[in-house]
């Protein structure tokens, strides 16, 4: 079969989809790419592919600009080029935005899986996980799943994708190496001739918005660290983030005689991806913030220690590659939602971006490049951050079992919080929902998957089981009416059966941490078409998520609590 991959978005997104080209390659497909022209040349890093078909997205609106004829010529003729060229039998389409919805339907495939539209122009995705992606991507902190995961549950593919060396980058040719390692030795700075006994460390200042950025000073701290430690830092980044690179110089001064450079390489603007590629594969370890370039080292095997700021958090967008280090600040608001602004800003600076300390993230770059951080799970005191190390449940892991999901293991002591904890049941059950598997917790035959590793206090379950069980109520009521309807259509039954509808949204509203399944129900809900039995089904379904919720929460907290006898 002909597979089209379409990922129309960030570097990041469209190196995460890696693991679903290799997995549907593995399943004895041919496999195609779409992507944004201008991260065509990250298809070069990729394996597995018989084809690359950039799209012309800048393009496209600037032409707009000027004349729309224009523009839907060149969409026909990208489009066309797909079509004839390669003449997918099936489209998977990873971006859930209305064009490239579009797009994968005016592809002629005879099967569609991803983001698509029905014959009204409404949303109609193919399945549970990418209508759940799409919620996920805007709510924060409601989403327990790794984005390379849901691509590959998108695609169709399940259990866990060969990760023993990242997540399956081509990488860089011998040559680019080479020359890789030939410019790095040729770049140190007079303080830093022994450096290379040790090796390279990458750092990369920048991120998407400022507010995810670790400050440049901090930074500094750990880059002096790392020289005192025997280590040649190297600034990676794009020309625009050149600035921070010159901020950081400045913060560190001259490393020897009068005149000398800052004991730093700095490469920032100075290469294309192919390059940028090469460079990591020479470095030991990458220090970033969330951005591309992490992805990017994780696809090469190249371990991180990554900061997650503001909006970003690590529980879906960590790097995927075991082992890799993890910090988010330890902050009851964190993550905080997409277009809020912050309330603890101290000095105009957000109060997270000050919480991680740098002591602490040198600290765990010089454990991680001595092999300390990766090898045990010894807690650490995270200096202001809730601090992770990636895992992939393939065999027996923590929490929600060997579901061949990435995972995270708190270096911190923060897997007995209660958001970690509720995290834990969230991923049991909302992938056995999504999965299409039983929610019926005592017919599994290891017993209740979130028994002892739940927990909850008093205090955090208490509102959530009363919004539970107010919505279970609501559910089954809803299915009486709905059974009611279908012998004897009243109106004033219809009436109280949308009703009823309404207040198990309003109820799941009730609790915050419930975003995500009142979300879910809406959009399970809203699908166009649905009959009476599919509505009575769905309902159904939900309560039994629900009601597994429920178990699992006092389940845990029975445990942990020892009021199992009460």
């Amino acid at each position: 079969m002909k597979v089209l991959v379409m990922n129309l978005t960030r570097l990041g997104d469209l190196l995460q989809s890696q693991p679903t080209v290799a997995g549907l390659k593995a399943q004895g497909h041919s496999v195609a790419l779409a992507c944004l022209e201008n991260f065509a040349p990250a298809a070069s890093l990729m394996q597995g592919l018989d084809g690359v078909f950039p799209f012309p997205g800048a393009r496209l609106l600037a032409r707009l600009d000027q004349d729309w004829r224009l523009a839907l010529a060149a969409y026909r003729e990208a489009t066309e080029r797909i079509r004839h060229e390669f003449a997918p039998d099936l489209v998977i389409n990873l971006t859930p935005s209305e064009p490239a919805r579009l797009m994968a339907m005016s592809l002629g495939a005879a099967e569609l899986r991803g983001f698509a539209l029905d014959d009204h122009g409404f949303n109609a995705d193919s399945g549970a996980w990418a209508a759940f992606l799409q919620l996920a991507s805007s709510s924060r902190g409601a989403s327990p799943f790794n984005i390379v995961d849901i691509f590959r549950r998108i695609a169709g593919l399940s259990g866990a994708p060969d990760n023993s060396g990242g997540f399956g980058l081509r990488g860089p040719t011998p040559e680019a190496r080479s020359e890789a390692q030939v410019r790095l030795h040729g770049l140190l700075p007079d303080g830093l001739q022994g450096a290379p006994a040790k090796g390279f460390v990458a750092l990369q200042l920048g991120a998407s918005e400022d507010r995810r950025r670790w400050p440049v000073a901090r930074f500094a701290q750990v880059a002096r660290g790392l020289v005192e430690a025997g280590f040649a830092p190297v600034l990676v980044g794009t020309a625009q983030e050149k600035a921070l690179g010159e901020r950081l110089r400045a913060e560190l001064g001259p490393c020897g005689p009068a005149g000398s450079s800052a004991p730093v390489i700095d490469l920032m603007g100075q290469t294309d991806l192919p390059a940028l590629a090469a460079v990591l594969a020479e470095c030991r370890l990458l220090v970033t913030n969330d951005t591309g370039t992490m992805h990017l080292a994780a696809g090469l095997g190249v371990p991180c220690l990554a900061l997650f700021l503001a909006t970003a958090q690590p529980w879906d967008t960590g790097p995927y590659l075991p082992g890799s280090i993890c910090l988010e600040p330890d902050m009851a608001c964190h993550p905080c939602g997409f277009g809020q602004d912050c309330p603890h800003l101290t000095d105009g600076n957000e109060a997270c971006r000050q919480a991680i300390a740098p002591e602490t993230v040198l600290a765990l770059a010089l454990d991680m490049l001595c092999g300390r951080a990766t090898a045990g799970g010894d807690s650490t005191d995270g200096g202001g951050a809730r601090v992770w190390r990636t895992v992939i449940n393939s065999g027996s892991g923590p929490g929600s079992g060997a579901d061949g999901l990435m995972d995270l293991v708190s270096l911190s002591g923060h897997d007995q919080e209660d958001h970690t904890r509720f995290i834990r049941i969230q991923r049991t059950l909302y992938r056995r929902y999504l999965d299409g598997e039983s929610l019926d917790l005592a017919a599994t035959p290891a017993g209740p998957p979130t028994a002892g590793a739940s927990g909850l206090s008093a205090e955090a379950a208490g509102p959530l089981l009363k919004a539970l069980g107010t919505a279970s109520e609501f559910l089954f009521l809803l299915e009486r009416q709905g059974q009611l309807l279908g012998r004897d259509p009243m109106k004033s039954v219809k009436a109280k059966f949308l009703a009823t509808w309404q207040r198990v949204q309003s109820s799941l509203c009730a609790d915050p941490r419930l975003t995500m399944l009142s979300a879910l129900w809406m959009f399970e809900t809203e699908r166009p078409g649905l009959d009476m039995p599919e509505i009575l089904a769905l309902a159904a379904r939900f309560r039994a998520l629900i009601d597994a919720m429920r178990a699992s929460v006092e389940i845990g907290m029975n445990t942990a609590y020892g009021h199992a006898d009460q």
